[in-house]
């Protein structure tokens, strides 16, 4: 099959990211803030340094859990026309962006914290879109116990979206991960349907340079005992938490991800594991992550050919202009390396209504990056070269200097060779701009107010909502 791909590094170049990887997991290791899982790493082949929390991962350690890791991973959602599986053939499943910290009032258009009704609308305007197959817990609920923010934004999540759901990470390690799975069970009817069909699944974040925090990384191990798809993000930052060169930070996201899977499989028997980045380089005037760079789509795309050589499923794109104010005012520049970031050849990508480098969300920035998308998916369309596609035969029988038009073999592959764009939803892209957004905050309230999510079972939701409350009651009251 004939799929646009981008490809950044030669066999060499990846090469030698590999063997630098392995390198460095053998000399230098990764900090790992936990007793427990350094003492189960030691056990799968590690050699442990408690007094320093280092822990040195040998060649074969790293290629043992490569060779366990599953190479296809289902992700499960409430309604069985969402399933999806990983990698994908074409084009990446979008999820929304996650944990911003506030939003633009969709009413008087005014910027402010996020709560737990945005979430739910945000959760329900990923329902609805069409482009979007995953949702990430869109927004961090500011009016919630924030000790069980994770548990309180899955329920929310699963309430009002039938998506595969991404949550945030775990922020009381092994029992909070524990929570969360336990209130999946009840909604799929136990946990052997969990393990079968997760229908969420945790992003969970190392610290680059190289280093495991305590509580993540316990819930990570817990997740990966229940079969949850945990996705090992690396946050690597060039010139602040990884290089400022390329290949240093190509490097540091390759052997956190390698590190990461590691302790997947030392915690679970085939634990599903998706490697993963968001990463590029600081900007140097404010010290933060520029989701603008040149270098963000070259580094996502070395990233995936690091990944598929191992067979991992990936997500490692993102997607948006991460501007300020709702809509697309970004530079020409700026728009061809989102969209370059779409070729790489992620199996997934994250970033639908997000503005202000991840900071904030909009809900019609959803709605506008949708439509957006499924016009330059379509680039990612496949094609078959065969003997009947190429049609030396139709050719023949045309013969020299007539046309193909009334031919059937012009008639039979028309419309799958040729996608046609969307004149309503072109029209939205006449201007890097923010002219589009009246109309899309108009068809947002329309959305809001037709679309309606399937509801659960009564007796589900009371036991879910008995789960969450003796939940936060438990982490209010402590140890």
């Amino acid at each position: 099959m004939a799929i646009a791909r981008l490809r950044f590094l030669d066999k060499a170049e990846e090469d030698l990211i590999h063997s630098e990887s392995l390198r460095c997991l053998e000399k230098i290791g990764v900090m790992v803030k936990s007793e427990s899982i350094l003492k189960m790493l030691e056990g799968a082949g590690a050699s442990v340094d408690n007094k320093r929390q280092v822990a040195k991962l040998p060649e074969d350690v790293v290629a043992k859990a490569l060779k366990e890791a599953p190479k296809k991973i289902r992700l499960g959602a409430r309604s069985q026309k969402h399933l999806r599986e990983i990698p994908v053939e074409t084009y990446p499943l979008m999820a929304t962006t996650g944990l911003a910290v506030y939003t633009i009032d969709l009413g008087n258009g005014k910027q402010r914290p996020t709560t737990n009704a945005d979430l739910a609308d945000f959760s329900r305007i990923a329902d609805a879109m069409e482009a979007v197959d995953i949702c990430w817990t869109t927004v961090t609920a500011n009016d919630v116990p924030q000790k069980a923010l994770a548990l309180e934004s899955l329920w929310t999540a699963i309430k009002n979206n039938t998506k595969h759901i991404h949550v945030v990470p775990a922020t009381h390690g092994a029992a909070d991960a524990r929570a969360q799975t336990k209130l999946a069970s009840l909604v799929v009817g136990g946990e052997k349907s969990l393990r079968k069909s997760p229908i969420f699944s945790v992003i969970s974040c190392s610290i680059a340079p190289l280093t495991f925090e305590r509580a993540e990384i316990e819930a990570q191990a817990e997740f990966a005992k229940w079969g949850i798809p945990v996705i090992s993000m690396s946050m690597s930052i060039g010139g602040l938490s990884s290089p400022v060169t390329m290949a240093g930070t190509l490097e540091n996201i390759n052997a956190e991800n390698l590190a990461s899977n590691v302790i997947s499989q030392a915690s679970g028997k085939h634990a599903p594991f998706v490697y993963s980045s968001e990463s590029a380089p600081m900007d140097m005037m404010t010290g933060v992550m520029d989701y603008n760079s040149y270098h963000l789509p070259l580094l996502s795309a070395g990233a995936a050919q690091m990944a598929k050589r191992y067979g991992l499923p990936t997500l490692v794109s993102s997607w948006g202009m991460e501007t300020k104010d709702p809509g697309w005012q970004g530079t020409f520049g700026e728009t061809f390396g989102t969209v370059l970031n779409t070729f790489t050849g992620s199996d997934m990508m994250s970033g639908a209504g997000s503005l202000d480098h991840a900071k904030g969300a909009a809900l019609e920035q959803v709605v506008m990056d949708s439509y957006l998308w499924e016009d330059i998916r379509k680039y990612l369309t496949r094609f078959t070269v065969d003997k009947e596609k190429v049609a030396l035969d139709v050719i023949e029988a045309v013969g020299h200097g007539n046309s193909f038009l009334t031919h059937p073999h012009t008639v039979r592959n028309f419309k799958g060779e040729h996608p046609m764009r969307d004149a309503k939803h072109r029209s939205w892209q006449a201007t890097l701009s923010t002219s589009m957004a009246d109309e899309a905050r108009r068809e947002t309230r329309a959305i809001l107010k037709g679309h309606h999510v399937a509801s659960l079972d009564r007796d589900v939701l009371r036991m879910g909502d008995d789960l969450v409350r003796d939940y936060e009651t438990a982490i209010q009251r402590g140890p």
